[in-house]
């Protein structure tokens, strides 16, 4: 066995491997030695305590400013309060009972010490619970078990701060890395020498030793500058190789048939598509006449027209013979899609039906919830070709789905997919065993920045549709801080009277669907006085209907209605029966109601950057002006509210991908709702890192384009099997 895939707990013991397995994800030696410091500390230095991260673990090196000892319970409860400080801020540290007494004896005003803990707000000041602490320099108290000496024994007067976790701080893992670094040696190199010598970077093994035990900044920046080379070209490689086994793939060319379906529906449209729509349209109707499969990624704001773009498509499809899916992530989605599809081609939909028009073909919808009867007629209707398009849910990858020409899937919403269900889908290409793959269009409403789209989706063309159509209004975003200013809550509820009253509606947003069962899972005592559950549909939708709504038609959405229900509450709303929609984030995406003109978002500051966007996409379809307000209670000098200011500040979904990237700080570019594993991507950036992508994905491609089965580069192959598990093999070659 090579000595890096070595476990852990063969060096280390098993309690110590235990805890990093389980908590960081770190099973082997070379795991470990790929657990590169997040940053280093100089001795004598300290760290920005006004800017760390609420809920997340941290460790930072402060200095004491003061400690007191509160009593309670009549004297029978004691709490230790300690402040400490970096000159950009300071931090409360809390200890309870019996972990008073130690750190109220060694922490004194003064002394400097490591501590790491989990971020959290009590009294809407951030704090450290119980921390953990190792004291520094001279305060050092000669506990063999605080750490403190090798702490600054380390690398000199660089002091590596880890990614760590509760159990095992940075100065314990830095312990562990001692344990394991002298096998570093053995790290085997998967760069192609010629490349490493070209543009002069340092052995791995060289690299390693440098960036966890480094002796100056030089050696910091040779081993980054090296490590973040191996990451993107490794993955670059990985995608290039998808690339061109795509290449190989059979596939059948649609290409349009003139007076067919496509220039019938062309002729009918109201409007004129955008330029950014002729254009992308181009670009996928080149990769249908192709004779292997398309595989493209069409990105775009929201409400952007990609729907549109999409419809084409699958209508190009069907004009040359084929058959085109659409794949949605839900059933209102799924259902929003079949009615605005049927609404846009009109009598083109109604193939098969007395009347139809000469080229109409059959639209149909396929959900899990459907009845038998109406299940039965829309698989008969696949199989023998009288449907040409079909919109559903998963239900769509069974195996009772049958095909009798599969030419195009379209994917929409891509991140909410397993790759395991877009494969079963592509497969159905094969149903008559002629080994052929159906071209692939993946939509999404995420804008996604360059590099990204090069790591993400690095085996497919990308699209980009940046203009809104002509008509559409623009939305304006404000911070409801309910919290600091109450009445500006009271007023938010006044904007949405005042837009029903202009015979308008409005959506309400919340966290979480709230039921008895919820209410039922209360949290300890301390923990719900430091945070309160997120907001519910159900008890929002109550009170408002009590209180500053009263009077209105209100109505509740959300994934636990059944599907028939669900159903009939949307088309209420899009009829105009129901004046204010309180609604879970079900109604994210492909929800086009353009007579809504306002949303309220509970608890905001509980959502990603991208879901706000996606969400406030949702108002301002139509004539109207939008307005998107953004309730929470966090504290002004906070991340969250940070995030939700910039939501606020633009309209530009690119701008705030960037953001949503860096406060989310990256994870698994290969996506861990697809790989399920852990992030492939420690050193390397996808925001800061563009030149090193853009060479790496050159280098990448020359490379595989002389040798696809990397016969000649064994090093290469052996970083490809470490990074390609089982589980990201499966994402990457079914892409």
């Amino acid at each position: 066995m090579p000595q890096l895939d070595e476990p852990l707990k063969k060096t280390l013991g098993p309690a110590t491997a235990k805890v990093l397995g389980e908590q960081l994800d770190l099973h082997t030696v070379g795991d470990l030695l790929h657990h590169y410091p997040r940053r280093y500390e100089e001795r004598g230095q300290l760290t920005r305590l006004s800017e760390l991260p609420l809920d997340e673990d941290v460790t930072v090196v402060a200095q004491v400013a003061d400690a007191r000892v509160h009593t309670f319970n009549g004297g029978r409860g004691k709490r230790l309060e300690i402040t400490i400080t970096d000159g950009s801020g300071r931090l409360q540290l809390v200890f309870f009972g019996r972990g008073v007494h130690k750190p109220h004896q060694e922490l004194l005003p003064g002394s400097r010490a490591m501590f790491a803990g989990k971020v959290s707000v009590f009294n809407r000041r951030l704090q450290l619970a119980h921390p953990t602490y190792a004291k520094l320099g001279a305060d050092e108290t000669g506990d063999p078990d605080s750490a403190g000496s090798a702490v600054e024994s380390w690398a000199g007067a660089l002091i590596p701060i880890y990614p760590a976790c509760k159990g095992m701080e940075s100065w314990k893992i830095a312990k562990a890395v001692d344990a394991v670094l002298p096998r570093a040696r053995d790290a085997v190199d998967p760069l192609p020498p010629s490349l490493r010598e070209g543009r002069g970077f340092v052995s791995l093994p060289e690299a390693l030793l440098k960036v966890h035990r480094p002796h100056t900044k030089a050696d910091i920046e040779d081993a980054r500058a090296r490590l973040k080379w191996d990451e993107a070209f490794v993955l670059q490689v990985a995608l290039a190789r998808r690339r061109f086994a795509d290449t190989q793939l059979p596939a059948v060319g649609r290409r349009p048939v003139p007076g067919g379906l496509l220039d019938a529906f062309d002729a009918k449209l109201p409007f004129t598509l955008t330029e950014g729509q002729d254009r992308v349209t181009r670009e996928i109707f080149g990769d249908l006449a192709t004779e292997h499969p398309m595989h493209r990624l069409l990105q775009g704001e929201v409400g952007s027209g990609k729907t549109m773009v999409a419809l084409r498509a699958m209508l190009t499809v069907v004009d040359a013979g084929g058959q085109a899916a659409m794949l949605a992530p839900t059933e209102v989605l799924a259902q929003q899609h079949h009615r605005s599809v049927v609404e846009m081609m009109g009598e083109l939909a109604e193939g098969g039906m007395l009347g139809a028009a000469e080229r109409a073909t059959k639209v149909v919808l396929l959900t899990g919830s459907m009845g038998a009867a109406a299940r039965r007629q829309a698989l008969l209707d696949l199989v023998t070709g009288e449907a040409g398009i079909v919109i559903g849910t998963h239900a769509l990858i069974e195996d009772k789905v049958q095909f009798h020409d599969l030419g195009l899937v379209v994917v929409d919403e891509q991140h909410r997919f397993g790759v395991e269900q877009r494969d079963a889908l592509r497969a159905k290409g094969d149903s008559r065993g002629e080994r052929r793959t159906p071209h692939l269009l993946v939509m999404t409403a995420t804008p996604i920045p360059r590099t990204v789209a090069m790591t993400v989706f690095g085996d497919l063309e990308t699209s980009v549709l940046d203009q809104l159509p002509a008509g559409r209004s623009p939305i304006a975003s404000h911070v409801v801080p309910a919290q600091d200013k109450p009445h500006f809550l009271a007023r938010a509820w006044e904007r949405v009277r005042e837009e029903v009253g202009k015979g308008h509606q409005a959506y309400v947003v919340c966290p979480r669907i709230g039921d008895e069962e919820d209410r039922a899972k209360k949290k300890s005592a301390e923990d719900e006085a430091e945070k309160r559950p997120p907001l519910a549909v159900l008890d929002i939708a109550e009170e408002l209907g009590r209180g500053p709504l009263a009077g209105l038609r209100l109505a509740v959405l959300h994934g636990r209605m059944p599907p028939d229900d669900k159903d009939d509450t949307m088309r209420r709303f899009a009829a105009g029966e129901v004046d204010v929609l309180v609604a879970t984030t079900v109604i994210e995406v492909g929800v086009n109601v353009p007579n809504a003109t306002a949303m309220v978002i509970m608890d905001a500051d509980r959502f990603g950057v991208s879901q706000l966007h996606q969400l406030r996409g949702r108002v301002g379809r139509g004539s109207a002006p939008g307005l998107c307000l953004l309730v929470t209670e966090m504290p002004q000098a906070t991340p969250a509210r940070a995030r939700l200011g910039a939501v606020a500040a633009t309209l530009d979904g690119f701008e705030l991908s960037r953001i949503d990237l860096e406060q989310r700080r990256e994870g698994d570019v290969l996506g861990q709702a697809q790989s399920g594993v852990r992030s492939s991507l420690r050193m390397l950036s996808v925001i800061d890192d563009e030149e090193v992508i853009v060479a790496a994905r050159e280098e990448a491609a020359a490379v595989v384009g002389g040798d696809p089965g990397l016969e000649g580069l064994p090093g290469l192959r052996t970083a490809l099997d470490a990074l390609l598990d089982k589980e990201r093999e499966r994402y990457l070659d079914k892409g």
